[in-house]
């Protein structure tokens, strides 16, 4: 019950018992729960760990359980404070990325250098992109942003996505969160992990990109038109940052069977996103391309959230959410 604050069943069964009996030392919580000793030993290492219990003052030796209302508080404190920094970690993820990429956007296509393939028109990245899937041995990791994927492609997706599974190469997909909205998209995601492929999504990506073998690397050169040119990235240094980018996002995302969760302001995770984007300044255009949904729903949660704020304007929705602490002081 408790899992999703860092607890897990066994030590929420002792953190229960030594509620219920304050008095009780390790053999009556080997009774009340029916657990082995050291188990549940593992448990008060962990409660200890976590300050749900402490020495007691009034028994020498022994610990008590704190208060729930000051336990759950600690717990959902040490939660906010480990996504806090999982945050950090991402964005300075994304900006190292949206360096890298920009180094690459204007690249010409007589430009030449180590570590560097230029691709330009679909076709070119089509070939391409077939010759590294037919040469992948262990593993494939890509970003899918825009949203709702088209039908075609996932039909034609299929037939590869079930050879390389079958190859046993281990396939990581993460797309937006609004693809929850969109069925078939849904319906090819669950597809794909019923072969044993993994998908999460995210409220928003820095760009569309493939790693295979964590060797070789496919980005666009332009976001906006991703069929004109990309670049097959192969120098070990690009490809650690790319990597690592790819953990960072994949690590903060959720996985698509998952309920959709809030934070503990009541915001989802596409709210969130949204606010940060009003705050820097984005148009509903640019939002709803970020966020992989049409103008007019980015245009309905820009709304709303003005509402719950009480906003008249964008402005005064960005200093809203400072004085709410929807956002830090440093986005608005």
């Amino acid at each position: 019950m408790l899992t999703t604050l860092g607890l897990d069943a066994a030590s929420e069964s002792v953190y229960r018992a030594m509620l219920a009996d304050p008095s009780g030392g390790v053999a009556e919580l080997v009774a009340r729960t029916g657990q082995s000793e050291h188990s549940v030993r593992d448990a008060l290492d962990l409660l200890s760990e976590l300050a749900l219990v402490r020495p007691s003052a009034e028994r020498e030796g022994r610990l008590r359980a704190v208060s729930p209302d000051i336990g759950m508080e600690i717990l959902m404190a040490r939660q906010q404070a480990e996504l806090a920094a999982q945050q950090q970690r991402l964005e300075a993820s994304r900006a190292a990325a949206a360096q890298l990429i920009a180094e690459y956007a204007d690249l010409r296509p007589a430009a030449s250098s180590p570590g560097v393939e230029q691709l330009i028109g679909i076709d070119r990245i089509r070939d391409r992109l077939a010759g590294l899937t037919r040469d992948v041995t262990t593993e494939v990791m890509s970003f899918a942003p825009g949203g709702a994927q088209p039908a075609v492609q996932m039909d034609a997706s299929r037939p590869l996505d079930e050879q390389l599974l079958g190859r046993g190469v281990q396939m990581r997909t993460v797309y937006l969160n609004s693809v929850r909205n969109h069925q078939p998209t849904v319906d090819y995601a669950n597809w794909l992990a019923g072969l044993g492929g993994r998908v999460r999504t995210v409220p928003t990506l820095p760009t569309r990109m493939i790693i295979t073998d964590r060797s070789t690397a496919v980005i666009p050169v332009s976001s906006d038109d991703t069929a004109a040119g990309a670049v097959v990235l192969t120098g070990h240094g690009t490809l650690t940052a790319l990597c690592a980018l790819f953990e960072s996002v994949w690590d903060g995302a959720r996985p698509l069977g998952e309920a959709a969760l809030r934070d503990t302001l009541g915001l989802s995770p596409q709210e969130s996103t949204t606010i940060e984007l009003l705050a820097q300044g984005h148009t509903d255009e640019s939002i709803a391309k970020r966020l992989g949904v049409s103008q007019r729903t980015a245009r309905r949660i820009a709304t709303d959230l003005m509402e719950r704020l009480g906003a008249r304007s964008r402005f005064e929705a960005g200093v809203r959410s400072v004085q709410r602490g929807w956002l830090p002081e440093r986005s608005a």
